[in-house]
């Protein structure tokens, strides 16, 4: 990683100086810049100069920042000034952890998150069928059974049967993604077209939810969605660039400059390459590569790539998944759930998967990260991180050198939350899981649990440790400015607040989104925040969120998203 970091020095050196040539071209003793924002708080995240009332853009690049004063002198006859009026600027957010593509796809089906109840899933449906030809599929996503006022009738381990929805849907197959993205509903169509029945077997590493005659509910956990898998290839398919397309406006809607891709393949990764290149990203995209060892050893390292398409596109991770969870009980636990005590959840990587694909990424100069939930999954991660460290010369001081990730680091135990700041493992956390998840969490692993060990953002934080924040989209709405507020007051929708001493200050949060993500991804000297030299990705926001009440944090939105100091996206 040496090298990289070396690169991108180099990059911010030479940028600067292109700006100030570019704007004494002018003829002008004071450089002109190309855009200047003025007249309100910049969050600019430097410990010199963390706060200033202006800032010079000039290809793409921050050339000053200063008083409204020291700015002015950057502003020519063709500058586009941006007039604050005392709005806050922050650097633009980075979505730290979240599923672009199906940002995009979660655009063009149904939206289950509202939901309160079964019947409210089964109307949607409904409604879909009336209006789409038979033997169409029906998608949705963003239902969970914890999130309804009743439970459903008939319901098995919580969750719903078919019965309603196939009634309502009989020539359409159907599938419905939990909100977490570890489950599939599907209709008796569905079921019917894929051969699934009760003689089918559970998949390693997944499970059918049966009734009490062994018949399948419709609810497939994990690898068992696998088994439905062929009424979503009949579907005509969605093309990656209208999915992309959706995405990056959603994105920008909400002040996303930068989003972190937990996982996509290679032929997927080849595909952004080729929009970068013809300059169609307006988002910028850090990639994990989600394939199996042999297959990404045969690509490496071609398929590793860094700031193509002026830093649009940067492929150099790996992703692996080694529980499922909470919500769906596939969280890999150390003790029994404690509302479904015959499991400890699923692991979903052998020790041996696990090793092949750390000794891959310390080969291959990749960061590796690991989705991991469930404590005894945490400590699992840790473990084979630690091995691997100890295998370099230097041990973990060379380990904490390569930045490797837990995507989620969602329940840990005491013993192992020191150990993501000694060893320098980043935890790539979500505070909108904590406020939607925590009013069914202490049921889910008990009490005393919960607090020990569930969602420590503040505690990781205190220990040294780096964390970042996303909104693993589109489990949760891509919406960082609902991340922040989620952060700073842990309050959940109804009314309480989630461990209260676990809530972030204003500043930890920003940092979390911004400065801190692009740590992550080895771009804190180009990204994260607003420095002379850095990309000019920022956003001006409605209101001040640093000072503003608490309690009125809903109110703030997105007004300007500039990318590479150009206007992304304007609000009405």
């Amino acid at each position: 990683m040496a090298g990289m970091k070396t690169l991108q020095s180099a990059v911010q050196l030479v940028a600067m100086g292109m700006g100030l040539a570019a704007g004494l071209a002018h003829g002008s003793q004071v450089p002109v810049a190309d855009t200047v924002l003025t007249g309100g708080p910049i969050s600019t995240l430097s410990v010199a100069t963390p706060e200033v009332r202006a800032l010079a853009i000039t290809d793409g690049r921050i050339t000053a920042i200063g008083s409204e004063a020291e700015i002015a002198r950057w502003i020519g006859s063709d500058t586009e000034v941006i007039a604050l009026e005392g709005r806050r600027v922050v650097p633009g957010f980075i979505e730290g952890h979240g599923h672009f593509l199906g940002v995009g796809e979660a655009r063009m089906q149904l939206d289950l998150r509202t939901a309160t109840s079964w019947e409210d899933v089964v109307a949607q449906v409904a409604e879909a069928a009336k209006r789409i030809p038979e033997g169409t599929l029906i998608r949705g996503r963003g239902w969970h059974q914890e999130k309804w006022e009743r439970t459903p009738p008939g319901a098995v381990e919580g969750l719903p049967v078919h019965a309603s929805l196939s009634a309502v849907s009989p020539q359409h197959p159907v599938l419905l993604r939990h909100a977490s993205g570890h489950m599939v509903f599907a209709n008796q169509k569905a079921m019917d077209l894929c051969g699934l029945s009760s003689e089918t077997p559970d998949p390693s590493g997944g499970t059918v939810v049966r009734d009490l005659k062994g018949n399948p509910t419709g609810a497939l956990r994990e690898a068992a969605a696998g088994l439905v898998a062929g009424a979503e290839a009949r579907a005509r398919p969605i093309p990656l660039k209208d999915k992309a397309e959706q995405a990056m406006d959603e994105c920008l809607a909400k002040g996303i400059t930068s989003f972190q891709i937990a996982g996509t393949s290679l032929r997927t990764a080849s595909a952004f390459k080729t929009m970068a290149l013809a300059g169609e990203l307006r988002v910028r995209l850090w990639v994990m590569l989600n394939e199996p060892v042999e297959i990404l050893a045969r690509a490496m390292p071609e398929a590793r790539v860094v700031g193509v398409g002026d830093h649009h596109l940067t492929v150099a991770a790996i992703k692996r998944t080694i529980d499922g969870a909470l919500g769906s009980h596939g969280a890999w636990l150390l003790e029994p759930y404690t509302d479904l005590p015959d499991t400890h959840g699923l692991r979903l990587l052998s020790p041996e998967q696990m090793e092949a694909v750390a000794t891959l990424a310390l080969e291959h100069d990749l960061q590796l990260c690991v989705h991991a939930i469930g404590d005894h999954g945490n400590r699992e991660v840790l473990d084979v991180y630690q091995r691997a460290f100890d295998s370099l010369q230097g041990g973990e001081t060379r380990g904490a050198d390569r930045r490797w990730r837990i995507e989620h680091a969602q329940h840990l135990h005491p013993d192992d939350l020191p150990r993501f700041a000694r060893m320098g493992v980043i935890a790539s956390m979500q505070a909108i899981h904590c406020v939607s998840d925590g009013p069914w969490v202490p049921s889910r692993i008990g009490p005393e649990r919960s607090a020990s060990g569930a969602y420590r953002a503040l505690d990781l934080l205190r220990s040294g440790a780096v964390v970042t924040q996303g909104t693993d989209a589109p489990v949760e709405d891509v919406d960082p400015l609902a991340n922040f507020r989620a952060a700073v007051t842990r309050r959940m929708k109804n009314g309480e607040i989630f461990e209260p001493g676990q809530r972030m200050t204003r500043d930890q949060a920003l940092r979390a989104a911004t400065l801190n993500a692009a740590y992550a991804a080895f771009e804190d000297k180009i990204k994260g925040s607003l420095e002379p030299g850095k990309l000019a990705d920022m956003v001006v926001l409605s209101h001040d969120i640093l000072t503003m009440p608490a309690e009125k944090l809903g109110e703030a939105r997105v007004e300007l998203t500039l990318v590479g100091g150009e206007v992304r996206y304007r609000a009405r």
